[in-house]
């Protein structure tokens, strides 16, 4: 089984320890680091897909949020692009739902509370009309490339920030507790993914 882990910025990074074996199969993990934005993200992503298809994309990283708390880990299969969610009266596509893909495969069936992640090309820092649990810039790209190759995604968000209280702030300054976060999470998981 191969597991492609991508991320936006070294300092989100979290090695994955899953086991050697999952349902028979060795396990493979590959990492991605895309950059910050969905056009660096997607376009990275791609590239890697078109050279050899992984059996699961799983995106880590750190997301502000309005309705949560800082330390939060939130597991998205949803996803909303708030940039295309303004033409919504034009019939553009704006959101994607991952979990069938997930549910068929099997993959990632109990890992912990889900939520709906909001991606966009800009770094909220002000409260506004923003729909989803946590909000990134670029998890709903990548849950695009990986619809598009008939990969299974999920995405993994550490909450660092609360939008409108200093969010580039506490985002810096929270970034070691989001490594040591997602790799808490991620222990926790290695039998159920």
């Amino acid at each position: 089984m191969r597991i492609l882990v991508t991320y936006a910025v070294q300092e989100e990074f979290t090695e994955l320890k899953f086991p050697g074996l999952h349902n028979g199969k060795e396990v493979e993990i590959g990492y991605l680091r895309t950059g910050i934005g969905k056009v660096k993200s997607a376009y990275y992503l791609t590239e890697v897909l078109n050279a050899g298809k992984p059996d699961l994309v799983i995106n880590m990283g750190t997301a502000g949020t309005i309705h949560r708390q800082v330390g939060d880990v939130v597991v998205c299969r949803h996803f909303i692009d708030r940039d295309m969610l303004q033409a919504a009266a034009l019939g553009l596509e704006y959101e994607i739902d991952t979990a069938a893909l997930l549910e068929e495969k099997g993959y990632c069936k109990h890992w912990g509370e889900t939520g709906t992640c909001n991606t966009g090309d800009s770094f909220l820092t002000e409260l506004g009309n923003v729909a989803g649990d946590v909000v990134d810039m670029e998890a709903y790209a990548q849950a695009f490339v990986c619809r598009a190759k008939d990969v299974p995604f999920i995405s993994v968000k550490y909450v660092t920030d609360v939008l409108g209280q200093n969010s580039v702030k506490h985002w810096e300054d929270k970034l070691a507790d989001a490594r040591e976060g997602l790799s808490h999470f991620f222990n926790e998981q290695v039998l159920s993914f």
